[in-house]
């Protein structure tokens, strides 16, 4: 079913706007800097859609309802277009678990990124005012903070990633067999 390179197309353009779908959905959880270049690109690519849900799904709190609906229902036409053109039948359960499982694999992946490129940003441009790299920043903060309670900097060095890489590795392990 995946080595059809149509299926790969297609699992691909679906992924880059489920990607920029959670990318959304992070930055307005971690209240990041909407006035950032980087961010106001995600808000217009995403909003022609999200803003005639946000007037059906209402937001609970801090979460934005109405974007996880978006990366839900984008992961749910992924599997759909997946299954139909590999000509595969699957029952309306596996549907609903590829799906979800699918949506919070991508969003441990772009977590896992965000993670892997604050950690080379600290290495090579501590501090760095970049867009991109506060951006950055300013989503890996609170994993870090959440870490950090729990494990100690030694001497300076900050132990919290490795834990980090570890959970999302293992949670990613175990939900790859329920993402297309």
């Amino acid at each position: 079913m995946y080595s059809d390179p149509f299926v790969m197309l297609v699992k691909v353009i679906c992924n880059l706007y489920l990607f920029i779908v959670l990318l959304r959905l992070v930055l307005q959880l971690t209240r990041a800097d909407f006035y950032n270049p980087i961010s106001q690109g995600i808000v217009k690519a995403t909003s022609p859609i999200v803003l005639p849900l946000r007037k059906v799904i209402p937001a609970i709190g801090r979460l934005d309802t109405a974007s996880l609906v978006l990366a839900f229902l984008v992961q749910f036409i992924t599997v759909a277009l997946v299954v139909m053109i590999s000509g595969a039948v699957i029952s309306s359960a596996s549907y609903a678990i590829y799906t979800v499982a699918g949506t919070i694999y991508h969003l441990l992946d772009l977590y896992f990124w965000a993670m892997l490129i604050s950690v080379i940003l600290s290495w090579v441009a501590p501090g760095a005012n970049h867009p991109g790299a506060m951006l950055v920043g300013q989503i890996t903060a609170p994993l870090y903070r959440a870490c950090q309670r729990f494990i100690p900097t030694l001497g300076g060095l900050d132990l919290s990633p490795i834990f980090i890489f570890l959970a999302i590795s293992f949670l990613k392990q175990m939900l790859a067999p329920y993402s297309i």
